[in-house]
């Protein structure tokens, strides 16, 4: 098991044994108790626990983090929008180079609205 920072010094691993039944019960309990405690901890520990709470103790860094996250999923969705709809305009003017009928005129109509939209200077 990986030692941590966090980590807090366990008991001894042996149980004496037990004197008397209701005895033997206790320590089972115990072991039983002690061994949910182990795997807790671990799960804590793979979930990266403590550090989460030193980031909600610090309320700067939680912001500033999510502010470059939402920075850089806004990109994200930006250029993949980008290079999905030129891909789509893409296969679009292909389709109207075959001539379909009812189609044809269609997309003949879109590729002409964005291309015009395209040409259009901005202010």
């Amino acid at each position: 098991m990986w030692k941590t920072k966090y980590e807090v010094s366990r008991p001894s691993e042996r149980v004496q044994p037990p004197r008397s039944p209701e005895m033997a019960g206790e320590a089972e309990r115990v072991r039983l108790l002690s061994e949910q405690v182990e795997r807790l901890a671990d799960h804590l520990e793979r979930m990266n626990f403590a550090e989460y709470v030193q980031l909600l103790n610090k309320p700067k860094r939680m912001i500033f983090l999510s502010l470059i996250g939402g920075i850089a999923r806004g990109v994200g969705i930006a250029i993949g929008f980008t290079i999905i709809a030129a891909t789509l305009l893409y296969f679009l003017q292909k389709l109207v180079g075959l001539n379909l009928p009812i189609i044809g005129d269609f997309i003949a109509d879109i590729v002409k609205i964005v291309d015009a939209q395209l040409n259009t200077p901005s202010y």
